[in-house]
C-alpha cells in the first residue's frame, strides 16, 4: 500500500486542528483544554524547527561557499540574488496598490463598525507593542541596519539567531577557507559538511511529527477568534490581501515556468510542505530548515545556492508582507484619511515598503510593525495609528499565515531561478528519514 504523501497528511492534521478548534469554542472550558493541553505541542515543534535553523545555514552556506572554489562566483550570486528579491517585492508591492485601488475596500464602511473596533482594539496590549517596537525602529539611525549586520560576538548571534549576522559570520568564514590551502581547510569544510548532513536528517525527522503539529497549532489560531462579526465586516479588506497574495503565486509560477522549465504543479507539490508550515506557523524563519530540505532534495537546488539564497530571502525578501503593506496603508487611508490618498504618496509607500521588507524580521506579525513606519513615512497624523491597527488588527493573525506562505514561496523561487543561471539546477535526490536506518538497528 501506497504511503500518504506528506503534504496530504499536513493538510488532514491542518482541518481536523480548524475543526477541532471550532468544537473547543463552543464548550464551555474548551479554550482552556486546548491552550493547556493541546497548544504546546506546536510551540514544542516551532521550537525544534528553530533549534536547527541557526545551524543549518551556518554549516550550509560555509560548504556551500567553500565549494565554489571561485570568490567571483559569489559576487555574481550574491548580485542575483539582491536583484531578483528586489524585482519581485517591487512586483509584489504594485499588484498590492492595484488592487486595494481598483476595489476599495476601506470604502464605506459604517461609522458604526469603525467605531466598535476602534473600541475593542484601540487600547489593545498587541497594538500598543507593535506601535512601541516601531517606534524603537525609526529611532535608530539611518545606517542601523548595516551595522546590525556586523556582529561582535558570534555566540551571542548564535544564541539570539540573529539571521543576518550569522549569514555575514559564514559568507566571512567561507571567504576565508577559499584563501588558505585546501589542505589545511579540508578538515573545517569536512567538518561543516558532515555537520550539514546531520541537520538535514534532524528535518527529517521532526517533520514526522509535522502533522500533530499542525493540528496544535491551528487549533490554537482558531480559538483566538472570538469576534466572528468584526471578522465578517473586515472581509473585503482580508479578499483584497488574500486575491493580491494569490496573484504573487501565479506570478511565481509563471517564473518558474517560463524561466526554469519546470511544470508549476510540479514545483507546487515539491515545495507545499513548507508552505503549510509557513501558513501554520506564521514565520518563515521557523519554515527555513524545511524550505531548505523541499529546494535542495526535491526541487534540485545545489547546496551552494539554497545555502546562501534562503537565510538571505528569510530575512531579506518579504514579498508577502510587502504586499499587505500597501493594501493596508491604503485601506487604512480610505477609512479614516482619506485626503491622504494622493499618487505621490502612494509612490512613497513603494519606496518606504521595500526598505521596510529588506529590515523586516522574520517572525509572526513583523508585517504590523513595518506598516507604521510606511504610514509615517507618507505623514499619517500619529494620533489616528492606534486607530488605524486597530482596524486590521482582528484578522492580521490569518493574513499573516497567508503572507508567510507568499514569502516562503518566493524564496524557492528565487534559489530555483539563480540555480538555473548559474547551471546548479540538477535531478532531484529526495532522502528519507530511515536511508540508514537498516544499517543500525
Amino acid at each position: 500500500m501506497k504511503k500518504l504523501a506528506l503534504h496530504w497528511k499536513i493538510i488532514i492534521g491542518m482541518i481536523l486542528g480548524i475543526v477541532f478548534g471550532f468544537i473547543m469554542n463552543t464548550v464551555s472550558g474548551g479554550k482552556g483544554f486546548v491552550a493547556d493541553w493541546i497548544a504546546p505541542f506546536g510551540k514544542i515543534f516551532i521550537n525544534l524547527l528553530k533549534l536547527i535553523a541557526v545551524p543549518l545555514i551556518l554549516a550550509s552556506l560555509i560548504k556551500g561557499i567553500s565549494d565554489l572554489k571561485d570568490i567571483s562566483k559569489i559576487k555574481t550570486m550574491g548580485l542575483r540574488t539582491i536583484i531578483i528579491y528586489v524585482g519581485t517585492t517591487l512586483v509584489a508591492i504594485i499588484i498590492g496598490l492595484t488592487i486595494v485601488n481598483l476595489v476599495g475596500p476601506g470604502k464605506g464602511m459604517s461609522q458604526d463598525t469603525i467605531a466598535k473596533i476602534k473600541t475593542k482594539y484601540e487600547n489593545d496590549a498587541g497594538v500598543a507593542d507593535k506601535l512601541m517596537k516601531a517606534s524603537a525602529q525609526k529611532d535608530a539611525g539611518p545606517l542601523q541596519a548595516l551595522v546590525d549586520i556586523f556582529p561582535s560576538n558570534i555566540f551571542t548571534s548564535l544564541g539570539e539567531a540573529k539571521m543576518l549576522q550569522v549569514i555575514f559570520f559564514a559568507l566571512f568564514v567561507g571567504i576565508c577557507l577559499l584563501l588558505i590551502s585546501e589542505e589545511k581547510a579540508k578538515p573545517l569544510v569536512s567538518f561543516f559538511d558532515s555537520l550539514n548532513e546531520v541537520v538535514m536528517k534532524m528535518v527529517d525527522l521532526i517533520m514526522l511529527f509535522a502533522p500533530y503539529a499542525v493540528f496544535a497549532l491551528m487549533a490554537n489560531v482558531i480559538i483566538a477568534f472570538d469576534d466572528t462579526e468584526i471578522l465578517l465586516k473586515l472581509l473585503n479588506y482580508a479578499f483584497c490581501v488574500i486575491g493580491g497574495l494569490a496573484l504573487m503565486i501565479g506570478f511565481y509560477l509563471l517564473l518558474i515556468s517560463i524561466y526554469t522549465k519546470k511544470s508549476p504543479l510540479w514545483f507546487l507539490k515539491n515545495i507545499s510542505p513548507a508552505q503549510l508550515l509557513a501558513f501554520s506557523t506564521s514565520s518563515s524563519a521557523a519554515t527555513l530548515p524545511v524550505t531548505m530540505e523541499r529546494v535542495e532534495e526535491h526541487l534540485g537546488v545545489d547546496k551552494e545556492v539554497s545555502g546562501f539564497v534562503l537565510p538571505v530571502g528569510a530575512t531579506v525578501n518579504m514579498d508577502g508582507t510587502s504586499l499587505y503593506q500597501g493594501i493596508a496603508a491604503v485601506f487604512i487611508m480610505q477609512v479614516i484619511w482619506p485626503e491622504g490618498l494622493t499618487f505621490s504618496n502612494q509612490l512613497v509607500i513603494v519606496a518606504t515598503a521595500l526598505l521596510a521588507s529588506i529590515g523586516s524580521a522574520a517572525v509572526p506579525s513583523a508585517g504590523m510593525v513595518m506598516l507604521v513606519i510606511v504610514l509615517e513615512s507618507i505623514g499619517f497624523p500619529a494620533e489616528l495609528l492606534p486607530i488605524g491597527l486597530a482596524l486590521i488588527f482582528a484578522v492580521d493573525r490569518p493574513l499573516d499565515m497567508c503572507r508567510t506562505v507568499v514569502n516562503v514561496t518566493g524564496d524557492a523561487t528565487v534559489s530555483m531561478i539563480v540555480a538555473k543561471s548559474l547551471d546548479k539546477l540538477h535531478e532531484p535526490k529526495p532522502q528519507n528519514w530511515d536511508d540508514n536506518y537498516d544499517k543500525v538497528k
